[in-house]
């Protein structure tokens, strides 16, 4: 029975892939699920599998040809009719065609970081262990390292359990290439993009092109912030096996006022913008390969130390490369945590579709003025401040005002005694 196999969809805004390479040839039979090609979106870099058993007619696009989705990348000859299991598929482009459910066969390679300027989450319990010799090589890397002549055994792992990952032999490939591509006596290097980071610019410049970004930055007085993690740490970590940082709570104070000032959790879609009924917050996580931007929906329901496990949860999966497709669509807004890489002030590039995002900077000792009892007096405080950059299409200065006194109140309101539960 024949086939046409389409471009899926991976995750909302994204409306084109570039075809990296094709595991299979016309005329090769294949089993269901085995990898066919290699596909890279401004999001994703993932393997598509055979929707079923039976053999490749034809090879429709070529590799390095950038698609829309929905469009017909091969055909195949199927023993039988393919499970049709993604809800809703794309219109065809003439015959049967098939959609494959990504959530359930696809292979998530690599989360590209489309938005935030490089904000991570460290926890250092989740770092993985050092690399076997015996560790089993994919066959994409067996075959990108024959493609390269590179030795795997001479390559460092830095998947989960030491597993060596496509970028590392990318890596190694790279290391290997540098004294080719020097230039001039100076000893420049020409810096080879792969297709992720291609993809990934293009997205950045397109934001910078097309939104009109603003900033705006307030000053938040956190040392209560900071007790209520110290008073807290130790029960966090025996309840519920979580280190207690402070990204939970300011996830937590951003979800709330996201509730009171919904303009700011709005995305486009094409040249319209929408409110979005539900606060999925993107957050930017450093894993062995590479930034990644997994989402927590639903991020206004529970308390901080909910907030803590979900986190944890989220990037433990995010290190061990088990990331799905759901992971990483629908985020409505983005929380940048870039205080961890020690910046004390910043505007990061609206991570498109979304209309804001917010930087939350280094938490530092500072001498500030207070008044107690109706009198001034110098005191030392852990001060922190919180950058917001927003789309002035839809969101004006008095909007964005609105938000950061809502997030500052909210922090400024916790202190030693208060409850995370």
């Amino acid at each position: 029975m024949a086939y046409k196999i389409e471009m899926p969809r991976v995750g909302e805004s994204v409306v084109e892939a570039v075809i990296d390479k094709w595991l299979v040839k016309a005329g090769q039979r294949v089993e269901e699920y085995d990898p066919l090609v290699e596909v890279v979106t401004d999001k994703v870099a993932m393997e598509i599998p055979a929707p079923a058993s039976g053999t490749i007619t034809k090879i429709v696009v070529a590799a390095g040809d950038t698609v829309p989705i929905g469009a017909v990348i091969a055909e195949m000859d199927a023993d039988d009719a393919p499970e049709r299991s993604d809800p809703g598929p794309v219109e065809s482009q003439g015959g049967t065609s098939y959609t494959p459910n990504f959530d359930r066969t696809g292979t998530l390679v690599q989360e590209a970081n489309v938005g935030p300027t490089g904000g991570v989450f460290r926890d250092t319990s989740l770092q993985a262990p050092p690399q076997s010799p015996h560790t089993a090589l994919s066959p994409v890397v067996m075959r990108l390292a024959a493609e390269h002549g590179i030795d795997p055994a001479s390559v460092k792992g830095t998947g989960r359990s030491g597993r060596i990952t496509k970028s590392d032999i990318l890596a190694a490939v790279s290391r290997r290439n540098r004294a080719a591509h020097s230039i001039g006596d100076d000893g420049d290097e020409l810096l080879i993009q792969n297709p992720v980071k291609k993809l990934t610019a293009e997205h950045m410049a397109r934001s910078w092109r097309e939104i009109p970004h603003a900033w705006s930055a307030i000053e938040i007085d956190v040392s209560g912030m900071v007790a209520c993690r110290q008073a807290n740490r130790e029960s966090a970590l025996g309840r519920h096996g979580v280190n207690l940082t402070y990204l939970p709570f300011t996830l937590w104070a951003a979800a709330r006022s996201l509730a009171e000032n919904k303009l700011l959790n709005s995305t486009w879609q094409g040249n319209r913008a929408y409110v979005r009924a539900r606060i999925n917050l993107g957050i930017a996580v450093a894993t062995h390969d590479g930034l990644v931007v997994p989402v927590l929906h639903d991020a206004d329901a529970g308390s901080v130390s909910q907030m803590a496990v979900r986190v944890s949860k989220i990037v433990s999966k995010a290190r061990e490369g088990k990331l799905d497709l759901e992971d990483v669509r629908g985020g409505t807004f983005t929380l940048n945590n870039t205080g961890a890489l020690g910046s004390v002030l910043g505007g990061a590039i609206i991570n498109h579709p979304q209309t804001a995002i917010l930087t939350t900077e280094t938490v530092v000792k500072r001498p500030v003025a207070v008044s107690l009892e109706g009198r001034d007096k110098i005191e030392v405080r852990e001060m922190m401040n919180a950058c917001l950059s927003f789309d002035h299409r839809l969101i004006d200065g008095a909007e964005a005002a609105a938000f950061l006194q809502d997030f500052k109140g909210r922090l400024e309101s916790i202190d030693a005694d208060s409850t995370i539960e």
